[in-house]
């Protein structure tokens, strides 16, 4: 059997990665004496209280994570996320009282972000989020960083998950586990060679992406709403940014995307960015034993791919 982190083992993590940030931030000059983690998931994220930075600190990763490679992803979030603050974007920016580089210490990278205060009665409108990831989309097309081709789908992550799941028959339904390795032989040729998806889908443009479900991944604060979370950021097509969300959420981006101009959302890429979307999903399954709370999110979403078409509808 798969060994799971206990809730104790899981504030244990916390309280190290809090207690990381706060010593890094002093190194760093902040004033630091109520430090309080505002959230946990993926990520614990301090408030490095009474100074006005939040520390993110990534604690959930996969095994093909170094920190190395860590570092270098938060570095493109960074990049992004300030040049887009300085075009003006509602984007939760880097704190302007650190250097805008990721910081490690005792085991953790992680990065500082300036605080926003939470407006914690507006409800969140998914549909509304939506609409305005085609304004994002508008303006990440001039973003002049060099993006891999659609490294947020991890190909690493989907081949390890994968093959760590054959050997943890806990996690996951063999017959679910042979579908998703056969569906991923068909999908990965497009995943990982731009000139072979440009060859599938030859009239699709390719830009700057969020990478991570942006209309998730709206913040809402006092002031307004800010983008956030550029973590994923990479070049494919927008389509990405929109992959399982639904004919609601795909109309509301489409109403917005023509009104600035742009192309609606194209059908043939939406089955293939659920399809390889679902293999992401598949592979999370190798982060339950770190947080058990995500076979409850990630259950009902697999037992809706089994009545799916077999890899997207791209096979033949």
């Amino acid at each position: 059997m798969t060994e799971i982190l206990t809730p104790q083992d899981i504030a244990r993590r916390t309280a190290a990665a809090a207690e990381a940030a706060v010593a890094a931030g002093r190194e760093l000059g902040l004033t630091v004496t109520d430090a309080r983690v505002l959230y946990e998931l993926f990520s614990v994220v301090v408030h490095l209280a009474p100074s006005p930075v939040v520390a993110r600190i990534p604690t959930v990763l996969s095994r093909h994570v170094s920190l190395d490679s860590l570092a270098h992803r938060q570095r493109a979030e960074l990049d992004v996320a300030r040049w887009l603050a300085g075009q003006g974007v509602p984007v939760i920016p880097p704190s302007p009282l650190v250097p805008a580089e990721p910081v490690r210490r005792d085991g953790f990278s992680m990065t500082f972000w300036q605080f926003v205060e939470e407006d914690r009665d507006k409800r969140t409108d998914y549909a509304a989020n939506a609409a305005i990831t085609a304004d994002l989309h508008a303006a990440l097309r001039t973003y002049p960083g060099e993006l891999s081709f659609l490294s947020a789908v991890e190909p690493e992550f989907i081949e390890e998950g994968l093959a760590t799941l054959a050997e943890s028959p806990d996690l996951v339904d063999p017959a679910d586990l042979d579908r998703a390795r056969r569906e991923w032989q068909v999908l990965a040729p497009l995943v990982r060679s731009r000139a072979t998806f440009e060859e599938r889908f030859p009239h699709i443009d390719l830009q700057p992406i969020h990478g991570d479900s942006p209309p998730a991944n709206v913040f809402s604060g006092v002031d307004g709403d800010l983008y956030s979370d550029f973590e994923l950021v990479t070049l494919g097509p927008v389509e990405w940014d929109l992959a399982q969300l639904g004919p609601e959420l795909e109309a509301a981006y489409d109403q917005q995307a023509r009104a600035n101009g742009m192309r609606p959302l194209d059908e043939d890429v939406l089955r293939f960015v659920n399809a390889v979307g679902m293999l992401r999903i598949i592979a999370a399954l190798t982060l339950v034993p770190q947080l058990p709370a995500l076979r409850g999110y990630l259950t009902p979403t697999i037992e809706q791919w089994r009545t799916t078409a077999f890899a997207g509808g791209l096979a033949g």
